[in-house]
């Protein structure tokens, strides 16, 4: 079950993987040797060899994406490549792609991440654009039906879409191709917050076709902590800006692209997380990742089943949305952070519970090193809560 690959402490039922990830041993041990590396020499290993080990880092995960590595660049969390993404769309000139006029708007759900959201909010004050956010009828039903319901939010004036491919506290895969396809043939720039998704379902950049794509690589792929990366497509790559202004830009020594030239050298800072993602596919890809995904699945969708049957609430979606993790709502009432302090300190169980449009949530989270065992003391802590409650 993968549990001694993982530094988790025994003493805990760690049900909350989705919020920071974990890292297993092998992938931990390879941070820790170009670690090693760096402080043995670091002139050698920042002066000289870092610009030629990052590409090859980038080249790594580009074929786990399936796209160049030229055009990914490794960030420390979606946020941040957001942030850069925003940042160039408040500076952009009118004749660039980026470039929104006061009143146009930017189309999200009502699904999305705080952290995005505010954001958003952000460059509408600074802007002068509308940050619209289209409510998405729960349950899901069909793909067709989503698009259909998100479609409704466009308007003359959208010129770009936000969405998640996985939603953070709702956990579910939003079925975001058609919403990309028709975007394209609407000439809306599409942006994907996909901080769920590389190493949690099948991600193809190529095939998916969005503008731009940025996801979390210690999540899912379970690589070092700090470790994401933001796609662009490459014709919109001579319009951004750099996030932070340093020897990348008007480089004396210019790299593959211009993209990475602009966010890859910050100077002084440690790359060995993003160093050590190679590792982090190389670990899920000979451990048959794809069985243990199908596995937590089925442990996700047995165990939302079993916490509706308690409450007798509604869940959000058919199983085909779920993958490794799944939100249930709980009874009115009950109090997100007095359950969730119950539930680690009298039974050792970390899983996080929060408010979602006012309603309680419990979102749980299984990855390799997790059991059906794990699963059943939630169920009866779950079950011993509200029968003391009734």
């Amino acid at each position: 079950m993968f549990k001694n690959d993982f530094l988790l402490s025994p003493e805990v039922i760690y049900l909350n993987h989705g919020s920071f990830g974990a890292c297993p041993r092998p992938v931990m041990e390879q941070l820790h040797a170009w670690q090693r590396r760096m402080e043995s020499q670091p002139t050698a290993h920042l002066g000289r060899d870092i610009l030629a080990l990052m590409q090859e880092a980038r080249a790594a995960l580009g074929a786990y994406l399936n796209v160049p590595g030229r055009d990914v660049v490794y960030f420390s969390n979606p946020t941040t490549a957001v942030n850069a993404v925003m940042r160039s769309m408040l500076t952009a000139p009118p004749d660039s792609p980026l470039h929104l006029e006061p009143g146009d708007e930017i189309l999200t759900s009502d699904h999305e991440y705080g952290a995005m959201v505010r954001t958003w909010r952000f460059f509408a004050k600074h802007s002068g654009a509308r940050l619209v956010a289209q409510e998405i009828p729960l349950p899901l039903t069909t793909r067709k039906a989503f698009a259909e319901a998100f479609w409704e939010g466009v308007t003359s004036r959208t010129r770009v879409i936000f969405l998640s491919h996985i939603t953070s506290q709702t956990a579910l895969i939003f079925p975001v191709e058609e919403v990309i396809r028709r975007a394209q043939a609407a000439g809306i720039l599409t942006i994907i917050d996909g901080a769920h998704v590389p190493g949690h379902i099948p991600l193809d950049l190529r095939a998916l076709g969005a503008d731009i794509y940025t996801g979390a690589l210690h999540k899912w792929l379970c690589a070092p902590k700090g470790t994401a990366f933001l796609y662009v497509r490459p014709e919109l790559q001579p319009y951004l800006e750099p996030l932070v202004v340093s020897w990348g830009y008007e480089s004396e020594q210019p790299g593959e692209s211009q993209f990475v030239d602009y966010f890859e050298w910050q100077g002084t800072r440690d790359m060995s997380p993003f160093l050590s993602v190679p590792a982090a596919i190389a670990y899920q890809q000979a451990n048959d990742w794809e069985a243990v995904r199908a596995r937590c699945h089925a442990l996700a969708v047995e165990t939302r089943e079993r916490i509706n049957a308690l409450t007798g609430e509604a869940a959000f979606a058919p199983p085909e949305y779920l993958g490794q993790m799944a939100s249930v709502q709980l009874p009115r009432g009950r109090e997100p952070a007095a359950l969730q302090t119950l539930l680690r300190e009298k039974y050792r169980i970390e899983v996080p519970v929060f408010y979602w449009k006012g309603h309680p949530v419990l979102r749980v989270s299984f990855q390799g090193y997790n059991t059906p065992q794990d699963a059943e003391a939630l169920v009866e802590a779950l079950r011993e809560d509200f029968a003391g409650r009734q």
